[in-house]
Protein backbone atom coordinates (compact mmCIF):
# COMPACT_ATOMS: atom_id res chain seq x y z
CA UNK A 1 0.00 0.00 0.00
CA UNK A 2 1.29 3.59 -0.57
CA UNK A 3 1.55 6.03 2.09
CA UNK A 4 0.70 9.63 0.27
CA UNK A 5 2.97 10.93 3.63
CA UNK A 6 6.24 8.54 2.96
CA UNK A 7 6.25 10.30 -0.70
CA UNK A 8 9.10 12.80 -1.11
CA UNK A 9 9.18 15.72 -3.43
CA UNK A 10 12.00 17.34 -5.29
CA UNK A 11 14.17 14.43 -4.18
CA UNK A 12 17.64 14.18 -4.23
CA UNK A 13 20.21 11.37 -3.45
CA UNK A 14 22.99 11.66 -1.24
CA UNK A 15 25.74 8.95 -2.04
CA UNK A 16 27.97 8.73 0.88
CA UNK A 17 31.29 6.90 0.33
CA UNK A 18 33.67 6.14 2.79
CA UNK A 19 36.99 5.69 1.39
CA UNK A 20 40.30 4.21 2.75
CA UNK A 21 43.27 3.61 0.76
CA UNK A 22 41.24 3.32 -2.77
CA UNK A 23 43.36 4.63 -5.43
CA UNK A 24 42.84 1.24 -7.48
CA UNK A 25 39.36 1.73 -7.38
CA UNK A 26 37.65 5.27 -6.51
CA UNK A 27 38.13 6.95 -10.34
CA UNK A 28 36.58 4.01 -11.90
CA UNK A 29 33.79 3.70 -9.45
CA UNK A 30 33.01 7.70 -9.64
CA UNK A 31 32.76 7.11 -13.58
CA UNK A 32 30.16 4.68 -12.60
CA UNK A 33 28.37 6.43 -10.30
CA UNK A 34 28.33 9.50 -13.00
CA UNK A 35 26.64 7.15 -15.63
CA UNK A 36 23.44 7.06 -13.53
CA UNK A 37 20.87 9.07 -15.22
CA UNK A 38 18.79 9.65 -12.39
CA UNK A 39 17.73 13.05 -13.63
CA UNK A 40 15.58 10.71 -15.84
CA UNK A 41 12.83 9.91 -13.18
CA UNK A 42 13.49 13.65 -11.57
CA UNK A 43 16.03 12.82 -9.16
CA UNK A 44 19.52 14.93 -8.37
CA UNK A 45 22.26 13.22 -6.50
CA UNK A 46 25.14 14.40 -4.62
CA UNK A 47 28.39 12.34 -3.97
CA UNK A 48 29.74 13.53 -0.55
CA UNK A 49 33.26 10.91 -0.80
CA UNK A 50 35.41 11.36 3.02
CA UNK A 51 38.76 10.29 3.15
CA UNK A 52 39.01 8.55 5.95
CA UNK A 53 43.13 9.20 6.38
CA UNK A 54 44.40 7.48 3.72
CA UNK A 55 48.13 6.82 2.91
CA UNK A 56 47.94 6.58 -1.03
CA UNK A 57 46.97 8.73 -3.90
CA UNK A 58 43.24 8.61 -2.90
CA UNK A 59 43.03 12.11 -1.60
CA UNK A 60 45.03 13.18 -5.25
CA UNK A 61 42.88 11.16 -7.16
CA UNK A 62 39.99 12.98 -6.14
CA UNK A 63 41.19 16.70 -5.99
CA UNK A 64 41.09 15.51 -9.57
CA UNK A 65 37.77 13.80 -10.13
CA UNK A 66 35.97 17.18 -8.11
CA UNK A 67 37.01 19.29 -11.18
CA UNK A 68 35.24 17.11 -13.72
CA UNK A 69 32.24 16.12 -11.65
CA UNK A 70 30.92 19.44 -9.57
CA UNK A 71 28.50 17.73 -7.60
CA UNK A 72 31.25 15.73 -5.98
CA UNK A 73 31.67 17.39 -1.66
CA UNK A 74 34.96 16.15 -0.68
CA UNK A 75 35.59 15.74 3.22
CA UNK A 76 39.20 14.55 4.62
CA UNK A 77 39.83 12.81 8.24
CA UNK A 78 43.37 13.59 9.36
CA UNK A 79 43.42 9.99 10.68
CA UNK A 80 41.61 6.81 10.11
CA UNK A 81 38.12 6.20 12.21
CA UNK A 82 36.86 3.69 10.43
CA UNK A 83 33.82 3.25 8.21
CA UNK A 84 31.32 4.07 10.26
CA UNK A 85 33.19 6.99 11.51
CA UNK A 86 33.74 8.34 7.60
CA UNK A 87 29.96 7.25 7.22
CA UNK A 88 28.41 9.40 9.94
CA UNK A 89 30.94 12.28 8.33
CA UNK A 90 28.63 12.34 5.46
CA UNK A 91 25.73 11.99 6.92
CA UNK A 92 26.13 15.07 8.53
CA UNK A 93 27.38 17.14 5.56
CA UNK A 94 24.52 15.40 3.25
CA UNK A 95 21.89 17.89 1.76
CA UNK A 96 20.26 14.64 0.26
CA UNK A 97 16.24 13.78 1.42
CA UNK A 98 17.32 10.05 0.70
CA UNK A 99 20.83 8.58 1.47
CA UNK A 100 22.76 5.74 0.74
CA UNK A 101 25.84 3.84 1.14
CA UNK A 102 28.63 3.56 -1.53
CA UNK A 103 31.95 1.96 -1.16
CA UNK A 104 34.83 3.22 -2.76
CA UNK A 105 35.19 -0.13 -4.32
CA UNK A 106 34.02 -2.08 -7.59
CA UNK A 107 31.62 -4.60 -5.82
CA UNK A 108 28.35 -3.13 -6.11
CA UNK A 109 26.66 -1.77 -9.11
CA UNK A 110 25.41 1.56 -9.03
CA UNK A 111 22.86 1.09 -11.76
CA UNK A 112 21.13 -0.31 -9.16
CA UNK A 113 20.59 2.33 -7.58
CA UNK A 114 17.39 3.01 -9.07
CA UNK A 115 15.55 -0.39 -7.60
CA UNK A 116 16.84 1.10 -4.16
CA UNK A 117 15.36 4.19 -4.06
CA UNK A 118 12.42 3.55 -6.21
CA UNK A 119 10.41 2.13 -3.30
CA UNK A 120 11.01 5.59 -1.17
CA UNK A 121 9.80 7.27 -3.86
CA UNK A 122 6.98 5.82 -4.59
CA UNK A 123 6.00 5.85 -0.78
CA UNK A 124 6.22 2.29 -0.01
CA UNK A 125 9.12 2.02 2.21
CA UNK A 126 11.33 4.40 4.14
CA UNK A 127 14.44 2.51 3.91
CA UNK A 128 15.69 -0.09 1.74
CA UNK A 129 18.27 -2.69 1.85
CA UNK A 130 20.03 -4.22 -1.67
CA UNK A 131 19.99 -7.69 -0.71
CA UNK A 132 22.69 -9.93 -2.76
CA UNK A 133 20.76 -12.79 -1.45
CA UNK A 134 18.10 -11.99 -3.41
CA UNK A 135 19.90 -12.04 -6.79
CA UNK A 136 20.44 -15.92 -7.81
CA UNK A 137 22.88 -14.45 -10.59
CA UNK A 138 25.48 -14.19 -7.63
CA UNK A 139 27.48 -16.66 -7.38
CA UNK A 140 30.69 -15.65 -6.43
CA UNK A 141 31.91 -14.73 -2.66
CA UNK A 142 34.89 -13.12 -1.65
CA UNK A 143 35.42 -16.48 0.34
CA UNK A 144 33.21 -18.76 2.72
CA UNK A 145 33.77 -17.50 6.04
CA UNK A 146 32.32 -13.84 4.62
CA UNK A 147 29.38 -15.86 3.03
CA UNK A 148 28.39 -18.18 6.60
CA UNK A 149 29.21 -15.27 7.98
CA UNK A 150 26.65 -13.23 6.92
CA UNK A 151 23.64 -15.73 6.51
CA UNK A 152 24.46 -15.75 10.08
CA UNK A 153 24.01 -12.39 10.89
CA UNK A 154 20.95 -12.17 8.95
CA UNK A 155 19.27 -15.05 10.80
CA UNK A 156 20.44 -14.03 14.32
CA UNK A 157 18.60 -10.25 13.55
CA UNK A 158 15.89 -11.69 12.41
CA UNK A 159 15.54 -13.86 15.06
CA UNK A 160 16.19 -10.91 17.93
CA UNK A 161 14.09 -8.40 16.36
CA UNK A 162 11.37 -9.94 14.62
CA UNK A 163 12.23 -8.98 10.73
CA UNK A 164 12.62 -11.06 7.71
CA UNK A 165 15.76 -9.76 5.50
CA UNK A 166 18.04 -11.97 3.42
CA UNK A 167 21.04 -9.92 3.77
CA UNK A 168 21.87 -7.42 6.67
CA UNK A 169 25.81 -6.99 6.38
CA UNK A 170 25.18 -5.45 2.44
CA UNK A 171 26.76 -2.07 1.86
CA UNK A 172 23.49 -0.70 -0.12
CA UNK A 173 21.79 0.12 2.88
CA UNK A 174 19.12 3.14 1.53
CA UNK A 175 17.27 5.51 4.12
CA UNK A 176 14.87 8.15 3.36
CA UNK A 177 17.19 11.10 5.33
CA UNK A 178 14.93 11.83 8.67
CA UNK A 179 15.43 8.43 9.85
CA UNK A 180 19.05 7.91 9.20
CA UNK A 181 19.37 11.23 10.69
CA UNK A 182 17.16 10.58 13.69
CA UNK A 183 19.58 8.02 14.96
CA UNK A 184 22.63 8.20 17.51
CA UNK A 185 25.01 6.08 16.12
CA UNK A 186 27.80 5.33 18.06
CA UNK A 187 30.02 2.44 15.89
CA UNK A 188 33.25 3.86 14.02
CA UNK A 189 33.91 0.71 12.45
CA UNK A 190 31.88 -1.66 10.56
CA UNK A 191 30.00 -2.62 13.62
CA UNK A 192 27.93 0.63 12.56
CA UNK A 193 26.11 -1.44 9.93
CA UNK A 194 24.23 -3.70 12.57
CA UNK A 195 23.73 -1.34 15.12
CA UNK A 196 21.88 0.96 12.69
CA UNK A 197 20.05 -2.03 11.25
CA UNK A 198 18.65 -2.78 14.93
CA UNK A 199 17.96 0.84 15.20
CA UNK A 200 16.00 0.85 12.21
CA UNK A 201 14.38 -2.12 13.60
CA UNK A 202 13.80 -1.07 17.08
CA UNK A 203 11.56 2.35 15.49
CA UNK A 204 9.21 0.01 14.22
CA UNK A 205 10.20 0.35 10.81
CA UNK A 206 10.27 -2.18 7.89
CA UNK A 207 12.98 -2.99 6.29
CA UNK A 208 12.48 -3.59 2.17
CA UNK A 209 14.66 -5.44 0.15
CA UNK A 210 15.80 -5.10 -3.41
CA UNK A 211 17.93 -7.65 -5.37
CA UNK A 212 21.06 -6.39 -6.57
CA UNK A 213 24.29 -7.32 -8.22
CA UNK A 214 27.49 -8.34 -6.58
CA UNK A 215 31.18 -8.20 -7.75
CA UNK A 216 33.05 -9.07 -4.52
CA UNK A 217 36.56 -8.70 -3.99
CA UNK A 218 39.78 -10.60 -2.25
CA UNK A 219 41.44 -9.30 0.79
CA UNK A 220 44.58 -9.55 -1.94
CA UNK A 221 42.28 -6.86 -4.09
CA UNK A 222 41.94 -4.57 -1.02
CA UNK A 223 38.81 -5.86 1.20
CA UNK A 224 39.20 -4.64 4.85
CA UNK A 225 36.70 -6.25 6.55
CA UNK A 226 38.02 -9.30 8.84
CA UNK A 227 36.58 -12.33 10.84
CA UNK A 228 36.80 -10.66 13.48
CA UNK A 229 34.74 -7.91 12.72
CA UNK A 230 31.68 -10.17 12.33
CA UNK A 231 32.14 -11.16 16.24
CA UNK A 232 31.35 -7.01 17.00
CA UNK A 233 28.76 -7.27 14.57
CA UNK A 234 27.14 -10.30 16.63
CA UNK A 235 27.93 -8.71 19.83
CA UNK A 236 26.37 -5.17 18.53
CA UNK A 237 23.08 -6.82 17.58
CA UNK A 238 22.84 -8.52 20.84
CA UNK A 239 23.76 -5.55 22.51
CA UNK A 240 21.16 -3.07 21.20
CA UNK A 241 18.34 -5.88 21.56
CA UNK A 242 18.01 -5.18 25.14
CA UNK A 243 19.94 -1.68 25.10
CA UNK A 244 18.09 1.21 24.44
CA UNK A 245 20.31 4.39 23.35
Amino acid sequence: MINNSYIIHNPKLSILMPAYNEQATIAEIVKRIDAVALEKIGVSKELIIVDDGSKDRTVEIVERLRKKYPYIRFIQHKRNTGKGGAIKTAIKAATGNIMIVQDADLEYDPQDYFKCILPILKGKAKVVYGSRRLNRKNKQYSGMSFFVGGIALTWIFNILFFQHITDEPTCYKTFRSDIIQKLRIRGNRFEWEPEVTAKIAKMGIKIHEVPISYFPRSAKEGKKIKWKDGFEALWTLLKYRFVDD
